[in-house]
């Protein structure tokens, strides 16, 4: 027997009526009757309760006890009477007498919230007490879940014959596609670490060296503005990488690993299975996102000629996209006004036009009038489109049109309730481009930088470069990037001429990425990966609606960690001692 507990509360059950316990936890809640008092005391393992009513003095104590402390109790499980069972809880069925109770840790300041309530309260409250939000059951059973899912992972991995090894925090900056963490180094002045946006070059030096499949459960920083379905500061992501390997061997290793854990820790369904693939060009046409949300059933269509026929100055020399909506004959008008105001408000569009198709065959709606019967039968046959159907048509630039179809169709699912909650709908997207356009025009990398042309040099010497076509993709479940990954540049050649197409010069490889560039001129293999993220597929399995509501000690939308005070300045020795001067002002007080 412990000193404080001999027994934890999922323990407590009827196999056990007669025998003398020891429990410890926390006072959820007391219930005075007046001679006869009951605690309910919660641990990790669950819920128990507890009754005092032989000695005065004793029920007198235990009601004074200020919930939220830390209590051990002894005494002997006894069944509860018939009308004090609670169906609710497994051990509902049996209480503990007390004999005696102590209170090993007292609560001794007003409670800035109720801890089963503690959901309800505003965020920054929240995190700024995070050691009292998370006794809350909710936050404490994400907590679990993770950490199954965690050991989960690494068990698959290990049973593929993948290698665990772990790769530096404090490393070297290099522009990897968000701003770095800098370290300043005391020993040499002037200089600085960077934390790793990713394990990265890591992990293809790793390949480099001979380890042929590498993993790791790894903690990745980057300096981004936070969103829901993105943790500022910090992040997890179940790295791996396989030498002599192609992308064929990436999806048959992870896409089991994948499909196990979302069948193991959820009731939900996964209803594709092996993952579809879907090119990012037909995902951008299809759905108006490079992460579909393939539970919507709704499709997007290109009638950009039908419309070139089409005497309407308001989509002259545009790209038009409409999206058929089935069986709206009851749907009221109200609602495509509504479509209209989202488009306009929310997406920024100039419009948003839209028809209903009649039981004649004939158009309804603010656009019909310029509609010709041959234009609207190939528009109607083209998507299959019924009497009883609406389209709604989405006209802009390339470029633009993409997103606005995909926001717009997004919206529709939502509000027709086409998405089925119950079910998770993965797919992967490939063929990433190699390169897009910039806001100024100028060529630059779309994905990652380290990815291996489609076609090799000679596509890279032969083709508009936008034209070219990347081993990259990425695992999309539900409308969340669960993961990307790429076949690797491991040719030094390839290397120096894809960065140059980007702008940049073999001197600036050297500088930026020596190691890795060097190592390539040591036979490198070829070599491929990818890194699911770790808090976005818990925060997927939970059905949290934000990732800070499945990670311990999360940073605010701010990238602040309440609780700690972190950012926080520190003093003027420790900058000296790091060679750093400050040319901002501060309260000398904080």
């Amino acid at each position: 027997m412990s000193m404080y507990r001999s027994h934890y509360s999922n323990q407590i059950t009827e196999e056990i009526i007669g025998k003398e316990v020891k429990i410890a936890g926390w006072v959820q809640t007391i219930r005075d009757l007046g001679g006869i008092v009951f605690l309910d005391i919660r641990d990790m393992y669950g819920l128990t309760q507890v009754v005092l009513s032989d000695d005065a003095s004793k029920v007198d104590y235990a009601s004074r006890i200020p919930t939220e402390s830390a209590v051990s109790i002894t005494g002997k499980v006894r069944l509860r009477s018939d009308d004090t069972i609670n169906p609710k809880l497994p051990n509902g069925t049996v209480e503990i007498f007390v004999d005696k109770i102590d209170v090993v840790g007292k609560r001794r300041k007003n409670l800035p919230f109720e801890v089963n309530q503690s959901q309800e309260v505003r965020e920054d409250i929240r995190l700024k007490y995070r050691y009292l939000d998370l006794r809350n059951d909710k936050l404490k059973e994400n907590l679990i879940l993770r950490a199954k899912v965690i050991q989960y992972l690494r068990e698959q991995m290990i049973e593929q014959g993948f290698l665990e090894v772990q790769t530096p925090i404090l490393t070297a900056s290099s522009p990897e596609g968000a701003r770095d963490y800098l370290v300043p180094s005391r020993l040499h002045p002037g200089k600085f670490y960077a934390l790793p946006q990713a394990p990265q070059q890591f992990k293809q030096l790793l390949m480099i060296s001979g380890i042929d499949k590498y993993f790791q459960i790894a903690p990745c920083f980057r300096d981004e503005d936070a969103r829901a379905d993105r943790a500022p500061g910090e992040f997890y992501q179940l790295d791996m990488e396989m030498s002599f390997s192609s992308q064929e061997d990436v999806f048959s290793a992870i896409e089991p690993v994948i499909y196990n854990t979302f069948k193991t820790f959820s009731d939900k369904k996964v209803t594709n299975y092996p993952f579809p693939r879907i090119t990012y060009k037909e995902a951008m046409l299809k759905y108006g996102s490079d992460k579909p949300d393939l539970r919507n059933p709704l499709l997007i269509y290109d009638i950009s000629d039908i419309f070139q026929r089409v005497e309407l100055n308001a989509f002259k020399g545009l790209i038009v996209r409409m999206i058929p909506v089935r069986n709206t004959k009851e749907t009221p008008r109200s609602f495509f006004e509504a479509m209209t105001d989202f488009a306009i408000k929310d997406c920024k569009a100039k419009g948003l036009a839209w028809l209903r198709v009649m039981e004649d065959g004939s158009l309804q709606g603010p656009i019909a009038k310029f509609i010709l019967e041959t234009e609207r039968d190939e528009m109607l046959k083209r998507a299959d489109i019924k009497p009883g159907d609406a389209i709604f048509f989405i006209a802009e630039k390339e470029g633009i049109v993409e997103k606005l179809a995909g926001q717009i169709r997004e919206e529709l699912g939502k509000k027709l309730e086409l998405i089925d909650e119950n079910e998770f709908n993965f797919c992967w997207i490939v063929d990433f481009p190699m390169y897009e356009k910039d806001k100024t025009g100028k060529i630059s990398f779309n994905h990652n930088p380290f990815s291996m042309p489609q076609g090799g040099l000679e596509a890279l010497q032969t083709k508009d470069p936008l034209d070219i076509v990347a081993y990259q993709y990425d695992i999309v479940c539900n409308g969340i990037e669960l993961s990307s990954g790429a076949v690797r540049n491991h040719d030094p050649e390839i290397m120096v001429k894809a960065f140059e197409i980007a702008g940049y010069t073999e001197q600036y490889i050297e500088e930026k990425f020596p190691a890795m560039f060097q190592a390539f001129h040591y036979g490198a293999p070829p070599h491929a990966g990818i890194a699911p993220g770790v808090d976005r597929m818990i925060m997927i399995l939970t059905g949290e609606e934000s990732l800070r509501d499945v990670i311990a000690f999360p940073l605010n939308s701010k990238a602040e960690d309440v609780m700690m005070g972190a950012p926080s300045y520190v003093s003027r020795e420790q900058l000296r001692e790091v060679h750093i001067r400050l040319d901002i002002k501060k309260d000398e007080n904080k």
